[in-house]
């Protein structure tokens, strides 16, 4: 076995491989690196065949230094972590990075010789899926009931949605989704940058009430996998509920192209009353589905000290 860092010219072959991967997402494809900014994709290979790598993307730090990730990945065995790193090393020291995190995309935690467990991830450990393979009548007879009554409600009220490009029309509404529940998004060229360089995968709906755009979502599609990634919804109108038919239309167009999972990208772990998104969890339980528990990140690092500097700030600044 040999690790590698892949030419761009190569790049096609990690896609395919992990078109079949049981644990593939979105966020190990070349596209989503290439969304993300600077990136590489490093290969495990048996017999000139891919058996395992990971995409891997540049995270900025101050004064010239970086972080590298691997959003949920890698996808390798643990017993090959070392062959991994053993890539890794010299693009660190080149890109002056300070450490490397994992976001495992496997439920059990494993202990991974040389990392360290973190809550810093970007990607949630707790999330709901819903089953797709279900009948229309099954998914919405497994939501809570005022779930399916807003979504009926949105319907009644002639609550409209479509596939659109307007960019600038949805981050409007996110600027007043961001002010009213006191959260930070991204600014606009990061959404727009999401649908040009996803243009298979990324999706924005736009629901229009009195031919007035009043909410939207963005939704990525990969393998078997639709993702809510993101939402927005405007101060005006919110009594037509139009944020819970965009999920039930988003959820029906993934089943018509045969995808079997909604993820539902992130909630609060139970009994956390207090946690951040407390309330968009709220909303998100009222359509259903599984709750899934992702294991914690991990980090390595190639620079402790600055490493454990990194780390205090992190926590100072949370305080």
């Amino acid at each position: 076995m040999k690790a590698r860092i892949l030419e761009k010219s190569e790049e096609h072959k990690w896609d395919e491989f992990i078109k079949t991967h049981p644990l593939a997402s979105i966020h190990q494809t070349s596209s989503w690196g290439r969304f993300r900014g600077k990136y590489w994709i490093i290969v495990l290979e048996s017999d000139d065949k891919i058996i395992g790598g990971s995409m891997i993307i540049r995270q900025e730090l101050p004064k010239g230094y970086c972080w590298l990730y691997s959003a949920r990945g890698p996808l390798i065995q643990n017993d090959q972590f070392n062959a991994l790193l053993a890539a890794l090393k010299p693009l660190a020291k080149k890109e002056n990075a300070v450490f490397f995190r994992i976001d495992p995309p496997i439920s059990e935690s494993v202990k991974i010789p040389g990392f360290k467990p973190t809550h810093s991830g970007f990607q949630p450990e707790n999330t709901l899926v819903i089953d797709l393979t279900q009948s229309e009548e099954e998914i919405l007879k497994q939501m809570k009931q005022k779930g399916r009554y807003n979504i009926r409600l949105a319907e009644k009220k002639g609550v409209k949605i479509h596939e659109s490009k307007d960019v600038d029309a949805f981050h409007s509404l996110l600027e007043q989704t961001t002010k009213r529940d006191e959260f930070h998004g991204h600014d606009r060229h990061f959404y727009q940058q999401m649908l040009d360089k996803l243009p298979e995968n990324a999706i924005l709906y736009m629901a229009s009430y009195e031919s007035k755009p009043i909410a939207g979502i963005i939704v990525t599609e990969f393998n078997d996998t639709a993702i809510y990634y993101f939402g927005a919804s405007g101060n005006e109108y919110r009594n037509v509920m139009a944020p819970y038919l965009l999920q039930w239309h988003a959820m029906k167009e993934a089943k018509k192209k045969h995808l079997k999972h909604y993820d539902l990208l992130g909630i609060a772990p139970e009994n956390s009353p207090n946690h951040p998104w407390a309330g968009v969890t709220n909303f998100k339980k009222k359509f259903g589905g599984k709750h899934v528990i992702y294991a914690p990140p991990q980090e390595f690092s190639f620079k402790p000290i600055i490493h454990l500097l990194y780390r205090l700030y992190k926590k100072v600044k949370k305080w």
